[in-house]
């Protein structure tokens, strides 16, 4: 029996409201959007954009199955289920990048084809693996000749200058995008560029220009109504966006020096064999579990992931807060075609409900199930990096999935010293020994499995 339940996440768009029934997602079409749909569905360009690449595609199914649903719906589609959601303040930068790549590649493609996107909102997108994919049929319609790109605003507040800030400056765009959901203002970022930077072409007309526009706006009177703009011809809308795509292709990262744990994979205080060893406990875990969807929590670059999705696992979502750590997971998982989703998250402070009535924006515990989860090196950071006790930091993996790996890393570990050299040891509750008992309570720790002459050891729970 269907059963339709109408998304928290969905409210704002009058043309049609998203609807969760068990696993399946559908998508309803107003009656104030019906004729754009049906133009295009004529068009058969939902599915040219699917074909492309695009666009994640759906069919339609009987729209009586929403009863009396508010909004006069006119159609009902059914889209493929997504692994995991993630929102742009989670994604790394080279992940913003292909988003913001992929959008503009949408637009460009749809313009060649008499079509439109009526706004350039970052969370219409989502990824499958390394790969984006476009997820709102309703912000399709027909191009009208000599329109301007009304969706320009929040593109580059939501893809653009996000990107600038780390690319110019080397900030990462995660934590501000996170407190404002609606992206960084031109205001904002050009308040941070110094002056000397501001004067290259794409800078002014990006940033600067928009900076200013916003600020005379808010100084404009309420009644005064701005002129008339004269028709935009077509090729001179594609040229910029394909302009505006040349300029964010080029963009990296500032801060390009190595990172404290971006080689951590490669330079560790691993010895010969110990690595083997430890790569073949995720492995056989994987292997005999063969989890639907894992957490591999301080993914680092996802060397990890990689053997896991190896041995058996569908689906891994990572989650690390370094960020060049994070961009070499998102390259590695383009490059292999990995069902791996690397998103930069605080463990100590991971994306809460958000947005109106901390619905609108789900808290990353919400948004997946997991079977079972990897935490790997990763317990100090939160015990002694962040002086978080031990029996809560085991408590929230456990939480996370029903089986998993946690590996302790004792005081005598070089890595723990050197986290210790500058600050004074008020961690008497972390040994192994209170690190099993509090593992014990939690869950039955199926084996212990010892993978370094510094003491760390790799428990196997399963709380089951």
């Amino acid at each position: 029996m269907v059963s339709l339940v109408r998304s928290t996440e969905s409210f704002r768009d009058r043309s049609g409201e998203i609807y969760v029934d068990g696993g399946r997602i559908y998508r309803s079409v107003n009656a104030a959007a019906a004729s754009s749909y049906e133009i295009l569905k004529d068009w058969a360009f939902f599915e040219n954009a699917q074909a492309a690449g695009f666009y994640i595609g759906g069919e339609e199914v009987d729209v009586g199955l929403l009863g009396r649903a508010s909004g006069d719906p006119r159609y009902l589609v059914e889209h493929p289920r997504l692994s995991f959601v993630s929102y742009p303040y989670e994604w790394s930068f080279a992940q913003l990048k292909a988003a913001a790549l992929l959008h503009l590649d949408l637009q460009i493609f749809a313009l060649d084809r008499g079509v439109v996107l009526s706004d350039a909102s970052a969370y219409n997108v989502q990824f499958i693996g390394a790969r984006p994919v476009f997820i709102d049929l309703l912000s399709f319609r027909p191009y009208r000749e000599g329109e301007y790109w009304t969706g320009q605003r929040q593109f580059s507040e939501q893809f653009l200058n996000p990107l600038l800030m780390r690319s110019l400056l080397g900030i990462t765009h995660n934590a501000w995008f996170r407190g404002r959901l609606e992206g960084i203002p031109a205001s904002d970022l050009a308040a941070l560029i110094p002056l000397i930077r501001k004067f290259s072409w794409n800078l002014l007309w990006h940033v600067v220009l928009p900076s200013h526009l916003q600020r005379a706006a808010g100084r404009r009177a309420v009644d005064t109504a701005p002129g008339p703009l004269r028709p935009l011809p077509k090729n001179v809308y594609r040229r910029m966006l394909l302009s505006l795509r040349n300029f964010i292709d080029r963009l990296k990262p500032a801060d390009d020096a190595p990172s404290a744990w971006r080689d951590y994979a490669d330079d560790n205080i691993y010895v010969a064999g110990e690595i083997e060893r430890k790569r073949g406990i995720v492995t056989e875990f994987a292997g005999k579990l063969r989890p639907r969807s894992l957490w591999d929590i301080g993914c680092n670059t996802g060397a990890y992931a990689e053997l896991a999705i190896q041995a058996g696992a569908r689906h891994v979502i990572g989650l690390d807060s370094d960020p060049q750590s994070l961009d070499r997971a998102f390259q590695r998982a383009l490059d292999r075609s990995l069902p791996l989703i690397a998103l930069h998250v605080d463990a100590a402070n991971p994306s809460p409900g958000q947005g109106w009535n901390e619905a609108e924006r789900k808290s990353l515990k919400a948004r997946a199930d997991g079977d079972a989860l990897l935490a790997l090196a990763f317990v100090h950071h939160l015990a002694i990096g962040r002086n978080i006790p031990l029996d809560w930091v085991l408590q929230w993996l456990v939480d996370l999935a029903p089986r998993g790996l946690i590996e302790f890393v004792p005081k005598d570990d070089p890595t723990v010293r050197r986290m210790l050299a500058l600050r004074e040891d008020i961690f008497d509750d972390y040994s192994e020994a209170a690190f099993a008992t509090s593992l014990g309570r939690l869950a039955r720790i199926e084996r212990v499995e010892a993978i370094s002459q510094s003491g760390r050891k790799v428990y196997w729970y399963d709380r089951t």
